[in-house]
């Protein structure tokens, strides 16, 4: 398949097997002039920026071994990098946690707060105010990147209401997007705005490999004369769990993990976690079983497309020069706490991913503790472009200065968890026995989401403490707090035991990270020697309280 770039200029003429390209070398010029990338960290000086490649997995758990399968990618990136073991998604859901990864924001700032077009999920306005300052557009309009997108984008994407498959986000040399949600087979691409239908023919419509064929495409037919950026989104592990032919039978005697919150009662836990049936039935735990392992089936496939892609690189003598991160959107369950499956819940099984960075001056095989968050990923990687991070509107922080090594570094302490729950208006007719405003409730009627599954948390890292603290937005301010230092797998609600001025510190934070805004969610956590209780930072310019409770209208 030959990959046509998206039409910003003149095309220069070339042999038939190599793609036209838009020739930015004055545009370069004009950005050094006005200050746009200058440089980055370690550079020799007159060096080209280095290369960036983003692989993005949908629904990958990192607690409850998602990475099990990925050997290849574990030594190709962990074991040639650094792997973060505390990398967290600021919402367990994947239309606002990409929005995150590619604003650098907390969803209260982007205001994406579910999978729908009425929950800001590439709709019209989330296309016209976010999508122009996402760090993609960025590294293409100021710092002449080529910039390459192929797979899921958002959830929304392609919707009739906002633009069709017709539409490009702004940044993109290269657009070959998926319509709407993850599949295997039988999807329509957007490529360059223009659709595609595919079937149901492995060795052509298979989509995690149609991915790895047009991005060794991409490395092929490029421009040579600009650094590049390539965000590959690939649909596995998110169902329907359709693994290629090869790997159906792998994993045979493979189950979901029984720890020790598999397939308990959540006692002193929001409504939601309770209802689950507990001891759950023996279909459930075998739906749930089949569902683990064919995700891990999904995945050898994106292992063999990170093999390609490194190879490919290191053929064409590109790989010293490109950072290749790895993560996923959020993470999952398969039966803690009698939920079956799903993500959505502010449990670490959810909330917690995995963090794979390979590239220029990272020493191998390396592991970090420090807390980091996927706001953090479009900082860093315009912090490699030699961006001036102080230009922009981000919530995160660059990472870089961990994957160099530095020392004595002061690094955060805490990130902000926020969820808006999702519920159904009418019973559900498969489940006639519950009421209105749940929603996912399978299978056996156990429903994993609600209209009040409304809550946001601090999940608070540092040298003396591993707490989580967590408000509900319902009649009852439901409150979950859990020190996983004690407890990992958040099995007891320590919320009415805890210290009383711990609990309201906590609280105070909450507040102040609900309601902060760039560098204001980089101020010290409570547990860091720079702490200081501001009330001010609790109030906006009016005067007024800052509200905890989510926007139910955009």
């Amino acid at each position: 398949m030959r990959l046509l770039p998206l039409a910003l200029g003149v095309p220069q003429r070339g042999s038939p097997r190599h793609l036209p390209y838009c020739n930015s070398a004055p545009l370069l010029l004009l950005l050094l002039l006005l200050g746009g990338c200058l440089g980055f960290s370690g550079a020799a000086a007159g060096s080209r920026r280095p290369n960036v490649v983003l692989l993005l997995a949908d629904d990958q758990d990192e607690v409850l071994g998602g990475m099990t399968p990925l050997k290849k990618t574990k030594a190709l990136i962990g074991g040639m990098g650094m792997t973060f073991s505390s990398a967290y998604v600021p919402s367990a859901l994947c239309c606002p946690s990409r929005a995150s990864i590619l604003t650098g924001k907390y969803p209260h700032n982007h205001h994406v707060v579910n999978n729908t077009l009425e929950g800001n999920c590439s709709s019209k306005s989330w296309q016209k105010i976010q999508e122009p300052d996402t760090f993609p557009a960025i590294l293409r309009s100021m710092c002449g990147y080529q910039t390459f997108f192929a797979g899921k984008y958002l959830n929304e994407y392609g919707a009739p209401d906002a633009g069709g498959l017709a539409h490009v986000p702004l940044g993109w040399s290269y657009w070959y997007a998926l319509e709407k949600n993850s599949k295997y087979y039988n999807y329509t691409l957007s490529i360059n705005g223009k659709a595609r239908k595919h079937g149901e023919n492995y060795s052509v419509d298979y989509l995690t490999d149609v991915l790895a064929n047009v991005s060794l495409d991409f490395l092929d037919y490029k421009s040579n004369s600009e650094p590049f950026f390539m965000m590959i989104s690939t649909p596995a592990p998110h169902s329907p769990w359709t693994a290629a032919p090869q790997y159906q039978n792998t994993f045979q005697n493979v189950f979901a993990p029984r720890n020790k919150n598999f397939n308990i009662h959540g006692t002193n836990k929001h409504w939601l976690i309770r209802q689950a049936k507990t001891p759950m039935t023996n279909s459930s735990i075998q739906f749930l079983d089949n569902a683990f392992r064919k995700r891990w089936q999904t995945l050898l496939s994106v292992d063999d497309l990170v093999e390609k892609l490194v190879k490919r690189l290191e053929f064409s003598r590109e790989l010293n020069d490109t950072y290749i991160f790895y993560t996923s959107d959020n993470g999952y369950h398969t039966g803690q706490f009698s939920l079956p499956i799903d993500k959505r819940q502010l449990y670490e099984f959810d909330i917690k991913v995995p963090l794979l960075v390979r590239g220029p001056g990272i020493k191998p095989n390396q592991t970090s503790k420090r807390l980091v968050a996927n706001i953090d990923l479009g900082p860093t990687i315009l912090d490699i472009a030699g961006y001036n991070l102080n230009k922009t509107q981000m919530d995160g922080m660059s990472f870089l200065p961990i994957l160099k090594g530095a020392s004595n570094l002061t690094w955060r302490s805490d990130v902000l968890v926020e969820y808006q729950g999702e519920g159904r208006n009418v019973t559900d007719p498969t489940c006639p026995s519950l009421s209105p405003g749940v929603s996912q409730c399978f299978p056996d009627c156990v429903c994993e989401d609600a209209y009040n599954n409304t809550y946001a948390c601090v999940r608070t890292m540092s040298e003396m403490w591993n707490l989580q603290y967590c408000e509900f937005d319902d009649q009852e301010v439901f409150v979950e707090v859990y020190n996983l230092t004690a407890d990992p797998h958040q099995i007891n609600n320590i919320a009415k035991s805890i210290d009383p001025e711990l609990l309201g510190k906590m609280n105070y934070r909450l507040m102040m990270l609900q309601s902060c805004s760039g560098p204001a969610c980089r101020t010290p956590g409570i547990f860091d020697p720079g702490y200081r209780f501001d009330p001010r930072l609790m109030f906006n310019n009016h005067g007024s309280v800052r509200t905890r409770r989510f926007s139910k209208h955009l």
